[in-house]
């Protein structure tokens, strides 16, 4: 069984992706609202992603018999100024995710928890391609905030689908 700071820390985690769910969800309602279908479709994306996130954080603790908690979670930010105010909250919203899931991995270590530590590696892998999509996306959006045309054609062109990680972990429900 992970250590108990780790399971404890793990479930917090698991509301603040659930959390990330929401919010993105929310920024695509907004560009749906908007007219922009792509950057709703790719914030639909990210809104599923999130969620995926913490349905693996739940099937490692269901495999590792550690207990699950599943928190409850503020209301997301729903309007925006721009077309740009939801790329820049999802930013730091990222930059946020990866300073959490690092302190994870500490605690990991911290607590000469292997198993744990090597579920994280994963996590801290994909926050380095999340931080650079939403920094890509967000210099985009900022050049064009006039052209929203221009930002939904970044988006067809750059952000396709990529597939399944054949090295990602389970998903509880999957």
């Amino acid at each position: 069984m992970p250590a108990d700071r780790f399971v404890e820390a793990l479930n917090a985690q698991i509301g603040n992706e659930l959390a990330a769910h929401n919010q993105y969800l929310a920024c695509a309602v907004h560009y749906d609202a908007e007219t922009m279908p792509r950057m709703a479709a790719f914030f639909y994306a990210q809104a599923l992603e999130e969620r995926d996130h913490a349905m693996m954080m739940v099937q490692y603790l269901l495999d590792t018999d550690a207990p699950v908690a599943i928190p409850g979670v503020e209301p997301p930010q729903g309007s925006f100024s721009d077309v740009v105010a939801p790329v820049a909250l999802a930013l730091e919203q990222e930059k946020r995710v990866t300073e959490q899931i690092n302190g994870l991995l500490r605690i990991a270590r911290e607590e000469s928890d292997f198993a744990s530590e090597q579920f994280m590696q994963w996590f801290i892998k994909e926050q380095v391609e999340e931080v650079a999509t939403m920094s890509d996306l967000l210099a985009v959006a900022t050049r064009n905030r006039n052209d929203i045309e221009d930002i939904e054609e970044y988006v067809a062109r750059e952000q396709g689908a990529e597939g399944d990680d054949p090295t990602a972990p389970r998903q509880a429900g999957a």
